[in-house]
């Protein structure tokens, strides 16, 4: 059964007595004290509606990025949507800003968005990221993992979970083009996206970097008959693969292969029982639950 998504519904999965001490600290955050500990924010009213705000010049001169690959430096300054526990929009913030593990540790929040790519067959598209990515080098995901950016068609304006869906699928034509070279029109044309869930969750990666997101899951099935362009950005993508659940299963059983903590956390918790629904997800999708893992 469909549920509809034409409001918004924030379920928890906890008390507030059972929570840990970190979700207590992020829900326990006003707009008002998110914008004055993080004065980097820019409210929503000023936002800048441009993909990115700094310059790469000033930011590779900071010590985080040390060693780190001029491309990759330059996307940190891409502008990501700052929430609040519920969701809702707070203003713009840099993907550096976002993914310093000491901000996060003071319970800084963006949206997120994860692509589960399945050609027709069943298969699902992986992706090992680049060993130039900033965070999360080398690891093994699904097929594409990224964030709406704080922009007039990605932010999901109306306010209510069905604008801010379409904005995330916006998003994910972007990066699905930007990192594994599918045409946009290939990608709006020979499939069709699919909204899951959210899943609200934090992880540290390397060095000074981590992440603290609400991941808005999307399947998307290529129609029948019907095959994608794949031709992986060198810069994004180390690796791809198109695997079936028992080739996937074989391949976490692997010791030499690592994983993004979002994938296996959303392979734990769902991925497998909704692959079994692939050919009718009427039944998975369009939960308007957020399901915290924080």
């Amino acid at each position: 059964m469909t549920v509809l998504i034409d409001r918004e519904i924030v379920i928890e999965n906890l008390s507030f007595k059972g929570m840990s001490r970190y979700a207590k600290l992020v829900k326990s955050l006003t707009q008002e004290e998110v914008l004055e500990m993080f004065t980097e924010v820019i409210p929503v009213n000023n936002r800048p509606n441009s993909h990115s705000s700094a310059s790469s010049t000033l930011d590779a001169g900071d010590t985080v990025f040390k060693g780190h690959d001029e491309e990759q430096i330059k996307l940190m300054n891409e502008n990501c949507i700052i929430l609040d526990w519920d969701d809702n929009m707070i203003g713009s913030g840099t993907k550096k800003l976002c993914h310093l593990m000491e901000n996060i540790e003071k319970g800084l929040l963006h949206r997120a968005f994860s692509v589960f790519v399945f050609d027709e067959e069943g298969r699902l598209l992986l992706q090992q990221r680049a060993s130039e990515k900033i965070t999360f080098p080398d690891l093994w995901t699904n097929t594409c993992c990224s964030h709406p950016l704080c922009v007039d068609d990605e932010i999901g304006a109306k306010g209510n979970l069905e604008a801010k869906v379409q904005g995330a699928k916006v998003a994910a034509v972007r990066k699905l083009e930007h990192e594994l070279g599918i045409p946009p029109l290939e990608t709006l044309q020979k499939g069709k996206f699919h909204f899951l869930n959210r899943i609200h969750y934090m992880a540290p990666s390397n060095g000074p970097w981590g992440e603290h997101e609400i991941d808005y899951i999307l399947f998307y099935k290529v129609a029948p008959n019907e095959k994608i362009t794949v031709q992986p950005n060198p810069n994004e993508v180390r690796d791809c693969a198109w695997v079936n659940q028992q080739q996937l299963k074989e391949m976490f059983a692997d010791k030499n292969l690592k994983f993004t903590p979002w994938f296996k956390l959303i392979c734990e918790s769902y991925l497998f029982e909704w692959w079994e629904q692939l050919d009718d997800l009427s039944n998975v999708e369009n939960d308007f639950r957020i399901h915290r893992m924080v």
